[in-house]
């Protein structure tokens, strides 16, 4: 059989790392020591499988498996890290939102617009300082088809389409944590928002007018989470010099 060794080889790692390999698809909550252990499986798939159809999503090596080690380094020993991620595109049935025709005049005949959405990340990790952090990153790809007659009577056909990505993070405090404006604003495109109750929880929501290269995407998601942790002031030791 073809490639018998490498399935062979797949059916040694880890089952999350097994299941994005083969459905491009991972869920599960876990605690740091077993995402170390999916972590060092994923390590070694470059060096095993070479079969194009089975290399992993770049998304993998270039978002999740950095966010994966930032996120273990603060939460806590019994806490948990829960990650939903999407690696298969934007051509997957059921992305796709219902086709709409919009007002037209001139020599536009038809102009037709539906949305591809994309929420290809959701991440939940409980931090040591007892707050709980949740990440959303969703693609959007808004899609016109245009028909047009020009002036000597030609019928003319033309799809524009415009991608946006929204990243979405929020921070649960822990009871009765301090709470502290930061000095400066965050960055013109992202917004925060507080909102108090018995848990206070803090929003940051950015906007890009575009989906961000992957090697820049990680340090995006980056950006969005760090306004959330302006807000609080730094833990000391409590020790005295």
């Amino acid at each position: 059989m073809f490639w018998r060794k490498t399935r062979e080889a797949i059916g040694r790692f880890h089952p999350a790392h097994q299941h994005l390999t083969l459905e491009r698809t991972v869920t599960g909550s876990a605690g740091p020591g077993e995402w170390a252990a999916v972590l060092a499986s994923l390590s070694q798939h470059e060096t095993t499988v070479k079969r194009r159809k089975w290399q992993l999503p770049s998304r993998t090596t270039a978002v999740l498996v950095p966010l994966i080690h930032v996120l273990s380094e603060d939460t806590a020993p019994d806490g948990a890290i829960g990650v939903t991620a999407d690696f298969r595109g934007l051509k997957e049935p059921g992305k796709k939102g219902p086709e709409q025709d919009l007002p037209v005049s001139g020599r536009v005949r038809r102009l037709t617009e539906w949305f591809v959405v994309d929420p290809w990340l959701q991440v939940r990790a409980e931090l040591r300082d007892g707050s709980v952090l949740e990440i959303q990153v969703t693609d959007r790809v808004r899609h016109r088809e245009i028909h047009r007659v020009n002036p000597r009577g030609k019928h003319k056909y033309k799809t524009k389409k415009k991608a946006v990505q929204r990243i979405d993070a929020k921070r649960t405090l822990a009871r009765d944590a301090a709470v502290r404006r930061p000095g400066t604003p965050p960055p013109a495109w992202v917004r925060v928002r507080l909102k108090d109750g018995k848990r206070t929880a803090l929003n940051a929501t950015a906007k890009l007018p575009r989906v961000p290269e992957e090697n820049d995407q990680l340090q995006a998601i980056l950006t969005v989470v760090a306004e959330l942790f302006r807000w609080t002031p730094p833990q000391t030791s409590g020790r005295t010099a």
